[in-house]
């Protein structure tokens, strides 16, 4: 029986084997090789989704999102937005109900495209409401992949440059991941649902 903890102690994530996406990571920057891509990330019923955005440090200021990434199981997209803007095929994509997006902080992720091209997307979940069915309450992905799988997806690159020319090893294999592990996230949640093959430990009441 798998344990899992309301609130997952950040404290031990450190001290965790580091998880990393090892399918195929695409990079995107024409609307040709987008086009290509979305055709066929159209015969999959549910995709892992995330965004990344060059950071921006002066105070009340937001650059547009650079990145979006969409994953299957064994490959990932990554759409240089900064490249190519928010082409039709990938309003086509978000846009469309027989495609499950998966994704944390979705809310966040679709404002900021949105800043690019107004759509309404269509047939999403999202993470954070979902895993609180389990009992759980942490709402980041770093905790809630500690939480169920036991390993730490790794934020070194979180605040690089989003717009670099070319985007380094390190920052597409973390792109990738986040994208990859919503749909692992999404797998086991659903598992565990279904079997509750789980203990959940309350450690919010403990501390009072």
């Amino acid at each position: 029986m798998k344990k899992l903890y309301d609130k997952y102690d950040k404290k031990a994530i450190p001290n965790l084997k580091q998880e990393q996406f090892e399918g195929r990571i695409i990079v995107i920057q024409s609307v040709g090789e987008a086009n290509r891509a979305v055709d066929y990330l159209m015969s999959f019923s549910q995709l892992g989704i995330d965004t990344e955005t060059r950071p921006n440090f002066k105070p009340g200021g937001m650059n547009p999102v650079a990145l979006l990434q969409i994953s299957t199981p064994d490959t990932c997209f990554l759409f240089r937005l900064n490249r190519i803007g928010l082409p039709d095929c990938l309003i086509r994509l978000l846009t469309y109900e027989g495609v499950q997006k998966i994704g944390l902080s979705l809310h966040d992720d679709w404002a900021q495209l949105r800043r690019r091209v107004d759509f309404q997307p269509q047939n999403y979940l999202e993470l954070q409401e979902y895993v609180k069915e389990l009992g759980i309450i942490d709402m980041s992905l770093q905790k809630l992949y500690a939480n169920l799988f036991g390993k730490k997806i790794s934020k070194t690159q979180r605040l690089s440059n989003w717009e670099a020319d070319t985007l380094s090893e390190p920052q597409r294999r973390y792109a990738a991941t986040d994208a990859w592990a919503c749909l692992k996230l999404y797998d086991e949640i659903n598992r565990l649902l279904t079997t509750r093959d789980f203990q959940l430990i309350t450690t919010v009441q403990e501390s009072l």
